[in-house]
């Protein structure tokens, strides 16, 4: 979505500019998120000031590779917006960046770097105020760009993302996540003359950590807010009844395809190819069947085809 007034500019790299682009890092072209990072992004928007429209902040995690990026942390950044201009305090930026890798300790084999900046909250209020010219769909305006802009030199040389967190207090706007990169445009190179292009954005746990955000969403769900820990026996029980309930959709789905009263998806039968092909298995029995059933189903084709052969033989012969 564009940033800034609307205007005719296009696009123009001359051959100097696109040599020196090959040699940059890739774009990202996906994001994975840790919920350790969006817990933070959450209470700092509630402990926010009631002058505050947004809060921002700083992203940390990891590249994957070249083109995708794990953020796993995030901290605060104090920051004022007002109608003429927006400032950042770079040295708090810069102490807490240093004061959460030490806090990593050297043992960690992931060296936690910048990748990026979120913002949350207030977009409405920003476009119906006007604190930003030129203000986009989704809260992007001008200073979004301007912040971009310095995160791009944290990040240096990889391109920075952002991240913008819907928080769900506003009317008529739901909870959510977006992921953005910069993508500059028009003759002039300038910080506010660019566009944000979005990429995929999932959220991504480990397994071990699953019944933490299942006692989180039991205490969302719940009249007082709250939740308590289930014994090891009742989380068996229910982690039971889940699978079992996810069996009998995927059971439910894959005989309605063999009936023909559904259209079969080739996406969906590679993931669930993939998925059971890499369930643990002491005896290895889902593969060493399915080695068995396309075998027998090989020798059975093999033995129809020369049992046909010799009939029409014998038929040839006789005549």
């Amino acid at each position: 979505m564009p940033l800034g007034p609307s205007n005719t500019a296009i696009c123009v790299q001359n051959t100097s500019q696109a040599n020196h682009a090959t040699t940059t890092p890739p774009r990202p072209t996906s994001l994975t998120i840790h919920p350790t990072a969006l817990f933070a992004i959450l209470d700092h928007y509630l402990r926010r000031t009631d002058r505050q429209h947004r809060v921002i902040g700083t992203l940390l995690g990891t590249r994957l590779t070249p083109s995708t990026v794990s953020v796993t942390h995030a901290f605060a950044v104090v920051h004022s917006e007002t109608e003429e201009l927006v400032a950042v305090d770079l040295e708090y930026h810069r102490s807490m960046f240093e004061m959460c890798v030490r806090g990593r300790g050297d043992a960690n084999k992931e060296q936690l770097s910048i990748v990026g900046w979120y913002a949350t909250g207030g977009a409405e209020k920003q476009a119906l105020q006007g604190l930003a010219q030129g203000q986009g769909q989704n809260g992007l305006g001008t200073y979004s760009a301007l912040i971009q802009n310095f995160y791009e030199q944290e990040t240096a040389p990889y391109p920075a993302v952002h991240v913008a967190l819907d928080t769900g207090t506003e009317d008529g706007v739901g909870a959510g996540v977006r992921a953005y990169v910069r993508s500059p445009v028009g003759v002039t190179p300038k910080a506010e003359n660019c566009v944000f292009v979005p990429i995929p954005c999932e959220l991504r746990f480990h397994d071990t950590e699953r019944a933490g955000l299942d006692l989180l969403l039991a205490s969302a769900s719940s009249s007082d807010g709250t939740a308590m820990p289930t014994t090891p026996l009742s989380s068996l029980h229910d982690a039971l009844l889940s699978t079992s309930s996810a069996l009998s959709r995927v059971l439910a789905y894959v005989q309605a395809v063999l009936r023909g009263t559904v259209e079969p998806d080739p996406a969906l039968g590679r993931y669930l190819w993939s998925v059971l092909g890499t369930v643990p298995d002491e005896e290895g029995g889902w593969a060493a069947s399915l080695q068995d059933t396309l075998m027998v189903s090989y020798l059975a084709n093999l033995v129809r085809g020369e049992a046909e052969v010799a009939a029409r033989l014998a038929l040839a012969g006789g005549t």
